[in-house]
């Protein structure tokens, strides 16, 4: 049987050099909340994923709850955009922005001034976030969103993907998971609102698609995809049912999005995800998934010839190994991966992770 994990994949008009997706992480080096030299060089090194999807990128100074998180609703940063996809471009991927509005999930502390939480309920998350100014602070309680807030956000998700079209992305990314606002509004954990957003499946996904539909009048559904994460606890969230989920895939099929991201934190310790919900999800949204979440080559294969997916995104093995396709081509080892320095300033498990030309020299 060939390997289709190395040869060439279709997304609704892109050609991708590879079935291999870099996923987004967030990695804290956007001093003062701009990409900068050391991102576009952090991208440059791992262009030889077939699609790179960016660590997630505030849409507006509300959503900036991470220290030193890019955002691409200023000038500045979508200039400094603008020098990353041109790298990327120059070596051959392609390269789509996550949008990522972080909601409850941040502190005063780490935004820019004028920002505010907001959430779809008045309801704080559990845990704390960490501050450059003053190390770990207990979340805030967020604002609920009025019916002006939850407009006022939609546009900022439009302009931010009409921001990301302008600096070169091929798309945008929708996040959708890991408990961030828009999986705020999916979770009957953190929406109890009784208005026309919570209170049902089909109004607590109401948002994400209003979000989606808006995006893509905007910049088109060729250009607008979206990140879920079923059975997801991260940032104190509550999954939501396999029934909304099949409906919000429903939704998310009608609108075409170019392609739906399933992740998994399993292998980072979060309980395991219920395979029924993948299964419905993959039943009714009929465009192209990319699964991602502790998968390795041999398994990443598996998939793509079973068609349980179109794509495969890796993580980690992309942080520490700039050259992971290459590695993966020759089965050569993989760099150990330093945690320390997942968000931490500076090149250091950043940028100096060595490739196999310079080990071998």
């Amino acid at each position: 049987m060939s390997k289709k994990l190395f040869t060439e994949a279709h997304l609704n008009g892109l050609t991708l050099s590879n079935h291999l997706v870099m996923a987004p992480m967030t990695r804290s080096r956007a001093i003062g909340n701009v990409p900068n030299d050391l991102m576009v060089e952090y991208y440059r090194q791992r262009t030889q994923a077939g699609l790179i999807i960016t660590e997630g990128t505030s849409p507006s100074p509300n959503g900036t709850g991470y220290p030193r998180i890019p955002g691409i609703y200023t000038t500045e940063q979508v200039q400094g955009w603008k020098l990353v996809t041109d790298a990327v471009h120059e070596e051959g991927s392609k390269i789509f922005l996550q949008i990522m509005h972080t909601g409850r999930v941040g502190h005063p502390n780490n935004m820019p001034e004028g920002g505010e939480l907001l959430s779809a309920s008045a309801i704080v998350a559990a845990g704390e976030m960490y501050t450059d100014q003053a190390g770990p602070q207990p979340h805030p309680i967020p604002k609920e969103m009025t019916k002006t807030d939850i407009q006022n956000a939609i546009s900022e998700f439009v302009k931010a993907a009409q921001n990301a079209v302008e600096a070169g992305f091929d798309g945008v990314e929708l996040h959708g998971a890991n408990g961030y606002l828009l999986e705020q509004f999916l979770s009957p954990g953190s929406n109890q609102r009784t208005d026309e957003y919570g209170g049902s499946d089909k109004n607590r996904n109401r948002f994400t698609l209003e979000v989606t539909e808006a995006v893509i009048n905007a910049i088109g559904k060729d250009k607008t995809a979206i990140r879920l994460s079923p059975d997801g606890a991260f940032n104190d969230i509550q999954p939501y049912s396999e029934e909304q989920a099949e409906l919000l895939a429903q939704g998310l099929n009608k609108l075409d999005v170019v392609y739906v991201h399933l992740v998994d934190h399993t292998s980072m310790g979060s309980p395991a995800v219920n395979p029924i919900i993948v299964q419905k999800i993959r039943a009714a949204f009929k465009g192209t998934l990319i699964l991602s979440g502790g998968y390795d080559a041999a398994r990443a294969e598996e998939v793509l010839q079973d068609g349980s997916a179109e794509l495969v995104a890796f993580g980690r093995p992309f942080l520490s190994n700039p050259d992971l396709v290459e590695r993966f081509k020759t089965g050569a080892p993989l760099n150990q991966t330093d945690f320390s320095t997942f968000y931490t300033p500076g090149e250091k498990g950043y940028t100096d992770y060595p490739v196999l030309a310079e080990m071998t020299a």
